[in-house]
């Protein structure tokens, strides 16, 4: 099966447009000048997901006092995220890859196993990209239980 390379810290974040939850469209590049947590995750509205998406919804304040805008990418169709967004109540950005073109980009695509089955499936990550677009943290099949806590005491955010 083909591997994407991963990205590691100090490398520059690969430029991306999407489609947002309402349909706008949203690039990296939007961000120049700021920095930006950018989790890709497998499908909205499943229990995985929904926890990882609350746990980043209910630390959105202290990212944002630590100067991070909170992004979530999934293969979601837009009409999809919208539904996710508003029965979750989420307060951040979900952007549509249905190609999976940015997750290859960012290596948060790849080979999984399940029942000792191998498949080609979305790779829960994580990138902490700093004002400059380069990747200041890379982390790759992170679980979604306990994730953003761990990310918060990786990037100093009490």
């Amino acid at each position: 099966m083909t591997e994407y390379a991963r990205l590691e810290e100090g490398a520059q974040a690969p430029n991306f447009s999407l489609l947002d939850q309402d349909g706008k469209s949203v690039s990296l590049s939007d961000f120049k000048g700021k920095k930006v947590i950018l989790y890709f995750y497998p499908a909205a509205s499943t229990p995985g997901c929904t926890k990882e998406a609350c746990d980043f919804n209910d630390a959105l304040n202290p990212f944002a006092a630590a100067g991070y805008t909170v992004v979530g990418i999934s293969p979601d169709e837009p009409k999809k995220l919208a539904a996710f967004r508003d029965d979750q109540h989420l307060n951040f950005p979900l952007l549509s890859d249905p190609e999976k073109a940015v997750h290859q980009a960012y290596g948060a695509f790849g080979e999984k196993s399940l029942y000792g089955k191998l498949y080609k499936g979305v790779l829960r990550s994580t990138f902490a990209v700093n004002e400059q677009g380069t990747i200041e943290l890379a982390l790759y099949n992170v679980k979604a239980t306990g994730h953003v806590a761990m990310l918060r005491k990786r990037l100093g955010i009490d």
